[in-house]
């Protein structure tokens, strides 16, 4: 298969901040990020939501700029807008600009981020709790599928939490909380600085001790693994008035870099990689059951979950949940196709290719695999895919497609005949 052309350097600084360039000098825009341990998986009930909320106080100020418009104006003024996510398990901090204003940025950035004042405080709660009703029905009852489905697969473990938290969580906390959690998280030992796009690395590393070098080392933050004590299919059906239910069907899958992580990401392009795969093919186009539905992987550093999402008439969640289960248990018996293979092959080589367009996706690739232990460039990507075979796909369609796995998760007015349809289509997946 083709080669990338994407490489990076990297350097380790004094703190043990580790960070990265990957220069695209044929871009016209530059991007940093900051990608750290933080997160849901990382809290407790009583400070469940914190990470979340700490990331949208970093920008509400430092000594210098002192409102959230302050640090806007500076960014936006250099050309870039502020970017920030918090996931279960990291947070990323970014900005993208043009290529000469990277100097000035890295100096932002690295003061937003290490030296927050935590300025407004009670108005950023009500803007967070503002977010957190977007999950939640009339009367207050969580109805996000996604959330749900998550406290059904981890039900004691913190994988299970929302990533926003709720709102008394988010009521009760304070300046002392966020100033513990940043201490404990946004340090070298946790964090991974990448710079991308039109950056000369030298300069950018240079950047990076500048401006990023008086980060407190900290310890490396540990998590405790899930563990999977699941014996039988789970199924969490909750009433909510809709025109459609949100249907999520789960299965517990395989961490981030497990050894079958090539054939994983294969099965996936396999079931859903576009309007031509089986997934969208057979329940879309071939049997008209829905608008539309989707597949996707989210993997954690010691676990993962393979996700099936759509929204569907009540009357038809158990028949969609059906040829959803169906179509596993054939990968499972018979795996791919040749030509199967193939396009999946092809199509996520272009994907790694097209990362020489993006200095964010060429950032978190790197990034990401840095955080965790598991830094490959595109092109050993590529030669590990290249070695998959059907029988491999197979064998970890097979995993999954076990009934210790399946979640599933209905949203919606499903009638009493419906429930018991769907009841005994998950109940009995697997006999």
């Amino acid at each position: 298969m083709a080669k990338s052309g994407l490489a990076y350097e990297s350097r380790t600084l004094a703190n043990g901040l580790r960070v990265l360039a990957v220069a695209e000098p044929h871009l016209h825009r530059a991007h940093v990020a900051l990608y750290v341990k933080v997160g849901s998986r990382y809290e407790s009930e009583t400070t469940n939501g914190l990470s979340h909320f700490l990331e949208h106080m970093l920008y509400r100020g430092t000594e210098r700029l002192r409102s959230a418009h302050a640090v806007n104006l500076a960014f936006e003024r250099l050309g870039g807008y502020l970017f920030a996510s918090t996931q279960a398990d990291f947070g990323v901090f970014s900005v993208t600009l043009p290529g000469e204003s990277i100097d000035a940025a890295s100096a932002l950035f690295g003061e937003v981020l290490s030296q927050p004042s935590f300025f407004d405080i009670e108005v950023e709660k009500g803007i967070v709790c503002e977010e957190i009703l977007e999950d939640l029905d009339d009367e207050g009852r969580q109805v996000d599928a996604d959330n749900l489905s998550r406290a059904l697969i981890y039900p004691d473990h913190a994988l299970g939490f929302s990533i926003t938290g709720d709102e008394a969580r988010v009521r009760s906390f304070d300046l002392s909380m966020l100033r513990a959690h940043h201490a404990l998280h946004y340090t070298a030992a946790g964090s991974v600085l990448v710079y991308a796009g039109a950056v000369e690395p030298a300069r950018a590393i240079s950047f990076a001790e500048r401006d990023f070098g008086q980060l407190s080392s900290g310890p490396a933050i540990a998590s405790v693994a899930p563990i999977h004590t699941q014996t039988k299919p789970r199924l969490l059906v909750l009433p909510n008035q809709s025109s459609q239910t949100e249907l999520r069907v789960c299965f517990r899958a395989l961490p981030e870099h497990a050894k079958e992580r090539p054939a994983l990401d294969l099965l996936m392009r396999v079931i859903d990689d576009g309007m031509s795969t089986r997934l969208y093919h057979r329940i879309c186009d071939d049997k008209g059951l829905c608008y539309d539905v989707t597949a996707g992987y989210d993997g954690y550093e010691d676990d993962g979950v393979v996700d099936f999402a759509a929204g569907v008439q009540h009357s038809r969640v158990a028949r969609v949940t059906r040829e959803i289960l169906s179509l596993m248990t054939e990968l499972a018996e018979s795996g791919p196709t040749d030509e199967e293979l193939d396009k999946a092959r092809r199509r996520h080589a272009w994907d790694l290719r097209a990362l020489l367009d993006s200095p964010e996706d060429a950032a978190g690739f790197y990034a990401l695999g840095e955080l965790w232990g598991h830094l490959e460039t595109p092109d050993e990507r590529l030669a590990s895919l290249a070695r998959v075979t059907k029988d491999e796909i197979r064998e970890v369609a097979k995993t999954l497609a076990s009934p210790s796995r399946l979640n599933v998760v209905a949203v919606g007015l499903l009638d009493r005949e419906e429930q018991k349809k769907l009841s005994e289509c998950v109940k009995g997946f697997g006999k």
